[in-house]
């Protein structure tokens, strides 16, 4: 099978997602789409009718996000007609696996030229929807089998199971906040954040809005957990609630509450897109490739637990790749929660100064759709600064579920 050569990544800086409050939430998200696509095209000097297709993860494909955004972006941003596009759904690990069929696409013939990413604005939510069907779900025959709860209420249900308690996922998010400003102080994103114009030509955000440096372990320590009374919320006239859902496959678990809002993962807005080509069309062509593609998977695992597919991702792709975890120089396992990155961190034996050297999801941001995308250029981006070799991105996602990537710098 041929390779698939990643030739350049680049993102928006992540702006907070609320009304009034972020400075891209009035953008228009096929603007935003349009935004790194334009970037990517101008950065590579790329003939837009020969790209093959875009492919870009959207979770909350509703009101403005509808209407298949890969496709409505890249007309946006002036790209050749002939520049096909498809928007699709692994909720959270939407921006891997974006980037993973790009790839596929590549490697088995059918393209020699595709871009994969992610646009979510996150802003654009909880407009008298459901933030997710697996919550709301009417189906009752797959609630009675597999119980869905919410995401925040299996973060803590994970962390009691495996005994992480509240200073260690305080510690973790302590660490994300240090190392995104250390990065940001000191360029380590630079390559590839772009800036977002409004239509008439000023900037609308050049900067990551949403970390806070300033945060301290005893900050962390006063916030009060966030999910423990959401746990109890009535959601249908039986008096069916998330910690009920827990339930019925966990009968005994008392739920300690130790997630809140500093170390869950912002909510933010946010793109990114990665260039791919085959190296018949980069040698052709005169590009220069950054990373190849080594191995690439998927994984389920419990969808009431819904948090815990990253380690069996991450000892699958290895084996794909026929590497172990002391061949990987660097980590990128995104920060939807502490937890999901700490019980990596433990299960898989992991050296904590390769994982999310620059900070994560607590300190950055989450933008849903996107951040697979954004966490791939990251990681491109560090093993070029720090001389490395092999980097692997994994994600947890909704329905229990992760996808994963190994790249090898070139």
């Amino acid at each position: 099978m041929a390779e698939a050569w990643i030739i350049d990544a680049c993102r928006t800086p992540r702006g907070i997602g609320k009304k009034g409050k972020g400075a891209l939430a009035d953008e228009h998200p096929q603007h935003l789409g349009a935004t790194v696509l334009k970037a990517i095209a101008e950065r590579n000097d790329l003939n837009t009718a020969e790209v093959g297709d875009i492919i870009f993860g959207t979770s909350q494909q509703r009101g403005q996000q509808g209407g298949d955004l890969a496709r409505m972006a890249a007309l946006d941003a002036g790209y050749d007609v002939r520049a096909s596009g498809m928007t699709l759904d692994r909720f959270c690990g939407s921006g891997i696996t974006s980037v993973n069929i790009a790839a596929a696409n590549i490697m088995c013939g059918m393209e020699d030229l595709c871009i994969g990413g992610g646009t979510e604005m996150m802003s654009t939510f909880g407009q008298g929807e459901p933030m997710s069907p697996f919550i709301d779900s009417d189906n009752l025959r797959l609630r009675e089998v597999h119980p869905q709860s919410h995401q925040g209420v299996c973060a803590d249900a994970v962390a009691t199971l495996e005994r992480i308690d509240r200073e260690a996922v305080d510690m973790l998010a302590y660490v994300s906040q240090q190392r995104a400003d250390h990065a940001i102080n000191n360029g380590h994103f630079d390559k590839s954040l772009i800036t977002v114009y409004k239509e008439d030509g000023s900037v609308a955000l050049d900067h990551e809005e949403f970390p806070r440096p300033q945060t301290t372990l005893d900050d962390l320590a006063k916030l009060q957990p966030a999910f423990a009374a959401l746990a109890d919320y009535p959601l249908d006239e039986a008096g069916t609630t998330f910690r009920g859902l827990i339930h019925k496959k966990y009968p005994d678990l008392e739920i300690v509450h130790v997630h809140h809002a500093g170390n869950s993962s912002g909510v933010v807005d946010g793109a990114a897109a990665v260039l791919l080509a085959s190296p018949e069309y980069a040698r052709a062509n005169g590009m220069q490739p950054r990373a190849r593609i080594v191995a690439m998977c998927n994984m389920g695992d419990s969808p009431t637990l819904m948090l815990n597919a990253p380690v069996p991702a991450v000892r699958k792709v290895l084996a794909k790749a026929g590497l172990s975890v002391a061949d990987i120089d660097l980590f990128e396992i995104n920060e939807a929660f502490a937890v999901v990155t700490e019980k990596c961190i433990r299960d898989l034996d992991l050296d904590r100064d390769k994982v999310n050297v620059n900070g994560g999801a607590m300190a950055l941001g989450h933008p849903i759709g996107a951040t697979g995308s954004v966490l791939i250029g990251t990681l491109l981006d560090e093993l070029e600064r720090a001389d490395k070799q092999f980097g692997l991105v994994t994600m947890c996602a909704a329905g229990g579920m992760a996808p994963a990537i190994i790249i090898e710098r070139m």
